[in-house]
């Protein structure tokens, strides 16, 4: 359990708690996963002798708050971040829409413009860490061939 121990600090957030460790701990954890499709929370789940979290790739039905923009389900407690001209822009999904700064959005490209005050892609603008994942990905990707998540 020596990873375990070199555990920096823990920072707790409205959404999801956030851990820090050291480079070499960062280094050891990814070296832990035998696949891609393998996160750091697999590893330390396996590390800590939790049972697997099970993640539905697809759902029949959006549950209540998701938010489904374009017909791809985005799950209730997904955070969305973006960078923009050197700031980190955070969202989250809450109540069936793209909550930022307190202000809904029903669309990525909306809560994009709100930012950038000119017309962009928010599904490229954005990046996704869905609930349960430690991994950030692009918004566009949970688009592919209509992949709902």
């Amino acid at each position: 359990m020596a990873i375990i121990d070199n555990i920096a600090s823990i920072e707790l957030s409205s959404i999801m708690p956030t851990i820090e460790v050291d480079f070499d701990v960062f280094k050891a954890i990814t070296a832990r996963r035998s696949r891609e499709d393998v996160t750091e929370n697999d590893v330390l789940r396996e590390l800590l002798h939790l049972p697997a979290v099970e993640v539905t790739s697809r759902r029949q039905r959006p549950a209540a708050g998701d938010w489904v923009p374009k017909g791809v389900t985005v799950p209730a407690g997904s955070e969305l971040r973006a960078h923009y001209r050197g700031q980190l822009h955070l969202a989250e999904v809450l109540s069936g829409a793209l909550v930022l700064n307190g202000k809904r959005f029903d669309s990525p490209s909306a809560a994009a413009m709100s930012i950038t005050k000119h017309p962009v892609n928010g599904w490229t603008f954005w990046e996704v860490r869905l609930p349960g994942q430690g991994r950030w990905t692009r918004l566009k990707s949970l688009r592919s061939g209509g992949t709902q998540v």
